[in-house]
């Protein structure tokens, strides 16, 4: 079975506006796995997930399932505008990480009220059902779709995607040098068995090294890291996600060149995520 990964969003957040922010796109995280029409499969509701909602429209799909890393606004911002939400004949099934304090409606509910949005989500006309992450991988269609907990504020997941040919790890907020790569086995790095023997990896890749230094504890990797993660867990092509913000086309493609420079020329060439980009798997 073909399956392709969509890019729509690989921002860390909404840059500032500017001629050299346009080739890679200023959306936040979402990445769509495209199987067919009649049913949708969406890794988290960044930014991104407007432009998706509205081709979701244009297609007439009716049945989609929404997988979030994590309930940091922007992996969560794009929801409140995600045109099927409108659409009474949609069903929209929303799967996140379990919490001990609240459960995933009562979280994503916030953001669904005043002051914060005009609306309640009471009054939105499509049927929207809320999910705990099962322990066990996801299954449908031929797919497989499994998460576990990486390091990242906050309770947050990392998903491993299995066609049966091919797979596909999604970590775009992940540190795992927090709890340190080099001299451990991939089982005792985090987010190892997700990424572990994976054909693709989206994987964090927000900070040069420099910059990570001042920034250890905030959640994200730097370039550096990112690789000796894919090398640690024996990962095939990285795909640089989670760009810094304020980082220009060339400067995004200065740390393409690191980071293929820290690869080397025994494993495939790194590259940079950027929206409209489509993965071929399977």
């Amino acid at each position: 079975m073909a399956v392709q990964a969509k890019i729509w969003g690989c921002r860390g957040s909404v840059p500032a506006p500017g001629p050299d922010t346009v080739t890679y796109g200023g959306n936040t995280s979402c990445v769509e796995l495209m199987v067919g029409d009649e049913t949708a499969f969406v890794l988290d509701a960044g930014t991104g997930i407007r432009a998706l909602g509205l081709d979701l429209v244009r297609r007439g799909t009716r049945q989609i399932n929404l997988f979030l890393t994590h309930l940091h606004l922007d992996h969560l911002e794009g929801l409140r505008f995600f045109a099927p939400l409108w659409d009474p004949t949609v069903r929209l099934d929303i799967w996140g990480p379990p919490s001990p304090v609240l459960s995933l409606r009562e979280r994503i509910l916030r953001a669904f009220s005043p002051p914060l949005f005009p609306l309640d989500f009471r009054d939105l006309p499509a049927s929207v059902t809320f999910h705990d992450l099962p322990k066990e991988p996801w299954q449908t269609d031929g797919l497989s779709l499994s998460a576990d907990l990486v390091l990242h504020p906050g309770p947050t997941v990392g998903f491993r995607l299995e066609t049966g040919t091919s797979s596909l790890a999604y970590l775009p907020d992940h540190e795992p040098a927090l709890a340190g790569i080099d001299g451990r086995s991939a089982d005792w790095i985090s987010g190892g068995a997700i990424a572990g023997g994976a054909d693709f990896v989206l994987h964090d890749a927000q900070y040069l090294d420099d910059e990570y230094e001042a920034k250890i504890g905030w959640g994200h990797s730097s370039v550096d890291d990112a690789v000796a993660f894919c090398r640690a867990v024996d990962a095939g092509r990285l795909v640089l996600f989670h760009h810094e913000p304020q980082r220009s086309d060339h400067a995004l493609e200065l740390l393409e060149d690191r980071a293929r420079d820290l690869t080397g020329p025994d494993r495939l060439p790194p590259m940079l995520a950027r929206e409209g980009m489509v993965i071929e798997l399977g």
